[in-house]
This record gives C-alpha cells, sequence and structure tokens, in this order.
C-alpha cells in the first residue's frame, strides 16, 4: 500500500510541476499548440468515423487523415522554430518560420488534392 501512494504523489508531484512549467509558456506558443491539438483531434475523429462507417473511398480517408497530421507536424515544426528558448534558430525572424509553414503546407496541400484524384 505504501508504494501506491507514493506513486500517487510522485505523479502528483509529476504533473504540477509540468502544468507550473506550461504557465510560463509565452501565449504564442499555447496558441500553436492548441492548433496541433485541435489537427490531431481531427485526425482521430476521421479514424473514429471510418471504423463506424466503413471505408468505401479510401483514398479520401488517407487524404484526410494525412492532411491533419501533416498539418500538425509542420506546426511542431513551427514551434520548435519560434520558441525563444530553442538557441539552433535564435537567428530565424519568426515571419520566415510562418513563411516556411505557409509554403510547407501549400505543398502539403496540393499533394493531398492531387492524390484525391
Amino acid at each position: 500500500m505504501g508504494r501506491t501512494s507514493s506513486t500517487k504523489e510522485d505523479a502528483g508531484a509529476l504533473f504540477h510541476s509540468l502544468r507550473s512549467a506550461y504557465a510560463a509558456t509565452p501565449v504564442n506558443l499555447k496558441i500553436i499548440d492548441l492548433y496541433v491539438g485541435f489537427a490531431i483531434f481531427t485526425a482521430l475523429i476521421q479514424v473514429v468515423y471510418m471504423a463506424m462507417v466503413g471505408s468505401f473511398p479510401f483514398n479520401s480517408f488517407l487524404s484526410g487523415v494525412l492532411s491533419c497530421v501533416g498539418t500538425a507536424v509542420l506546426a511542431v515544426c513551427l514551434r520548435i522554430q519560434v520558441n525563444k528558448e530553442n538557441k539552433e534558430f535564435k537567428d530565424l525572424p519568426p515571419e520566415r518560420a510562418f513563411a516556411d509553414f505557409v509554403l510547407c503546407n501549400l505543398v502539403l496541400h496540393l499533394v493531398i488534392m492531387n492524390f484525391l484524384g
């Protein structure tokens, strides 16, 4: 029994430290995090819908899920580049990072539209 309560206390302390560290995160990174969460949530909804209804136009299902996942990956890359604490991209202006994000999203969605047929 003692080990279970210790594990619960450790998990609570970890959760508290993560929450306090995330509270210091800048607002622009929190907005990007919400966008990534929304993209992943949308992909999960599409997978659940496919499991319930079926996947007759399978290329449409793949296009939708890959669009959501690809957008989420590109948004994570944007978050890494815009983060001021990341020393690797300190010379990269945020406008350039956003322009890269928009251009890569454009290419991603052109490929996905081509895949739809």
